[in-house]
């Protein structure tokens, strides 16, 4: 069910027909499309033609090649540095709209300059307009992402988050493969590259006009333009979000390794591969087609959520097929492996980066969606230029282009480690993630029931060990289990029990001070806002049956008056998890077993009794164990 609308979920291309969507889609598309025609249009150019735009008489002449490509990526992002922080103010403060056609105009002028360094084969022109087109896109990106929390329901987000991410990386694919195809022609290239810039560029405004007014986020916000002082000022409202300002951290690595493999790209292709300019688009289109077809990947996987499980497996496959990358290209060549691994180093990017985007798009306060998104674009460019700077260190120290991506294959370890240990809700939900889609098909009904913020209890019937787990993996929100004393003192276990801070409860007759804190910390955890979970019947059950629900459930509501929703789990009695002694002798319901969860309407404190949830749950659950 969308817990928007109450409705059955659609579609996330069907947002393609919707006027709320579809010219803001294209804008985006025809901007990124043409930006990275200019950009790889110059790459190839100043690689395979360098004579031409980087020769005798030119200040640009006796550059390597390679430190030329690192120079124009470097210049494409300190534009977000420089100005993503008055961007965010603006993009909050108008409506987004028409900030959209203003940008999308200046793009035309931008694209005419761009246009006249091809046909003049001035380096430096084209450096400028490289230069002010990352400016266009430091004003279009807090727009880029802001809006869609504005124009899209939470249950729509992921898919239209995918169909952006898959859309900007399809026009990368084309813009790469055009601006290479041009850069290629010979003497005619650039004069078709700087008609195709500029064609491109009055698509964009074209499709801007057609957006619908949005309003603003806050008119009465006073725009302070201090660069510095309001990028410190945003750095520090990020920080106060901790899950959002790792999130962001997360993405920026994203794009610096990103960037780092792309921009490598044309001396990967001409030193290692032995090809020519159609080899660099051929690698470009490889990668930007599995980001494309990971992105979309995203929302049939995460079942219309925000699933940051996804990101631990996405980082564990951006190594692997990073590293097996440089063990395919080194020594015998084996260029099937080499396409093989790039495409899934982009549909392992798509896993990663898309529930990233989301996750900040909704854990941010509504007003400052594009002042975080702002922040988030410093945060990307600084990463980016420093990837941009340590390629061309590596390149004077004498690496080649393959140890450079071999060693970003193995710094993504190493930071996807360190982010995971900062944010050990990414990597529970991960292990979440792979329990329930590997082992289980989950039915749910009334998801809707759960509020998205707020303090509730959850009560459900135990059936086996890994209940929390699956209801975990149907709930957007943590929930903190209260759990046995003793299993939560398990060495190992602990460590993940303290992680997802679980509350341990004893008996009164075996630990009357222990089952004092847990219910201290059960009030406290609902005087926080958060969802608490609890199985009343006290126990696992041993013969498939309910037990009777135990009165704490009433000790907790008359100390915590909060909303209890009650749940029922089917289906699990059979599976290797519960205490059913039948169980291993089914094999084949070991894997892929249907099990349901059913969600009630959540009952008000006066309603709670042990008698009366338990009726409730019998309900939920039927004849089903």
């Amino acid at each position: 069910m969308d817990p928007g609308t109450g409705s059955k979920p659609r579609s996330q291309f069907a947002l393609m027909a919707e006027r709320r969507f579809a010219p803001y889609f294209w804008t985006q598309f025809f901007g990124s499309f043409n930006s990275n025609l200019l950009k790889n249009a110059l790459i190839v150019l100043v690689t395979y033609h360098a004579a031409r735009f980087a020769g005798e008489g030119s200040v640009f002449a006796g550059m390597q090649s390679g430190v030329l490509v690192n120079l124009a990526a470097g210049l494409f992002v300190v534009p977000f540095i420089l100005f993503s922080a008055s961007a965010g103010q603006i993009a909050d403060k108008y409506d987004k709209a028409a900030l959209m056609r203003l940008i999308k105009a200046c793009e035309v002028a931008i694209m005419a300059l761009a246009a006249l360094g091809f046909v003049t084969a001035n380096l430096g022109f084209l450096l400028a307009a490289l230069f002010l087109a990352g400016t266009e896109s430091a004003f279009f990106g807090p727009i880029k992402y802001s809006i869609l929390p504005v124009t899209l329901r939470e249950s729509e987000l992921v898919g239209g988050n995918a169909l952006v991410e898959s859309g900007t990386f399809v026009a990368i694919l084309i813009g790469t493969l055009a601006g290479g195809f041009l850069a290629s022609l010979g003497d005619s290239g650039p004069g078709a590259a700087a008609t195709a810039a500029v064609v491109l560029a009055l698509a964009g405004f074209a499709a801007s006009c057609l957006i619908p007014k949005t309003g603003a986020a806050d008119a009465g916000l006073a725009i302070d333009w201090n660069p510095w002082r309001e990028t410190v000022r945003n750095f520090t409202a990020i920080r106060a979000n901790r899950t959002v300002f790792l999130s962001i951290l997360g993405i920026s690595w994203f794009w610096l390794y990103g960037a780092l493999f792309l921009t490598q790209f044309p001396d990967f292709a001409k030193n290692v591969l032995h090809g020519s300019e159609t080899t660099v688009s051929a690698l470009l289109a490889t990668f930007s087609v599995g980001v494309g077809i990971g992105s979309l990947a995203c929302e049939r996987l995460s079942g219309h959520k925000v699933e940051i499980g996804l990101v631990p497996f996405g980082s564990i496959g951006l190594t692997l097929f990073g590293v097996d990358l440089y063990f395919a290209a080194a020594g015998d060549l084996e260029r099937t492996r080499v396409f093989i691994d790039l495409f899934l180093l982009g549909v392992f990017g798509g896993f990663y980066i898309v529930p990233l985007y989301a996750l900040i798009q909704t854990r941010s306060d509504a007003k400052q969606v594009s002042r975080v998104v702002a922040g988030n674009n410093i945060f990307n460019a600084i990463f980016m230029a420093t990837g941009a700077l340590a390629a061309i260190v590596m390149i004077k120290a004498g690496l080649g282009v393959l140890e450079i991506l071999l060693a970003a294959a193995l710094m993504n370890a190493l930071v996807a480690i360190y982010i995971f240990t900062l944010v050990p809700e990414f990597l529970m939900r991960f292990m979440v993630w792979i329990l329930v889609h590997s082992v289980y098909r989950v039915r749910t009904s009334g998801v809707e029931h759960i509020p998205d913020e707020g303090a509730a209890v959850v009560v459900c019937n135990h059936v086996s060990f890994v209940d929390p787990l699956v209801i975990n993996a149907v709930c957007r929100r943590p929930i903190r289990w209260v759990m046995d004393h003793r299993i939560f003192r398990i060495p190992l276990l602990s460590f993940f029990f303290r992680t997802v801070r679980a509350i341990p409860i004893a008996p009164a007759k075996e630990d009357p001070d222990a089952l004092a804190r847990a219910y201290d910390a059960i009030a406290k955890a609902l005087a926080d806002g958060d969802l608490v979970g609890f199985f009343p019947e006290g126990k696992l059950t041993a013969d498939g049956e309910m037990s009777e629900f135990r009165a704490g459930i009433q000790q907790i509501v008359d100390r915590s008056p909060v909303p209890v929703i009650p749940m029922a789990l089917s289906g699990l009695w059979e599976t290797v998890f519960a205490r059913n002694p039948e169980r291993l002798r089914q094999l084949r319901r070991l894997l892929f077993a249907k099990i349901g969860l059913a969600i009630g309407e959540p009952v008000a404190p006066a309603e709670v009794t042990p008698e009366h949830l338990q009726s409730l749950v019998m309900q939920l659950r039927g004849d089903a164990r």
